[in-house]
């Protein structure tokens, strides 16, 4: 039983995301790609990134590969918040010729 005056630590923050959920540009080698992060901790995620794995479609639905790009965590997100923030994701263009298309399907997050 706590003493009075004092006061139980804050839980750590944990985070957790969603899926992407993507959206076509004018760009066929971009895409706007939204995810949902939800901090269920008490206390805020302060700093992070975001990695993307982006697939490059060839005209038949074939899977040519997967090129990843990082960017920063929209911190801080405060403790029971959730936050649906959108990037542009593009690739170089000469990786997705005419008739081929990018899916950015794949998510990782490192937080702190």
């Amino acid at each position: 039983m706590p003493t009075p005056g004092s006061s139980t630590p804050a839980a750590p923050a944990a985070l957790s995301w969603g899926k992407p959920v993507t959206k076509d540009t004018d760009q066929r080698w971009c895409q706007h790609v939204t995810v949902e992060f939800h901090n269920s901790g008490g206390t805020a995620v302060r700093s992070g990134s975001v990695t993307f794995g982006t697939h490059i479609i060839g005209l038949l639905g074939i899977d040519w590969g997967t090129v990843s790009s990082t960017v920063d965590l929209p911190v801080p997100i405060a403790p029971d918040a959730r936050t649906s923030p959108t990037w542009t994701v593009c690739v170089d263009a000469w990786r997705v010729p005419l008739g081929m298309h990018i899916e950015t399907r794949d998510v990782s997050v490192q937080w702190k």
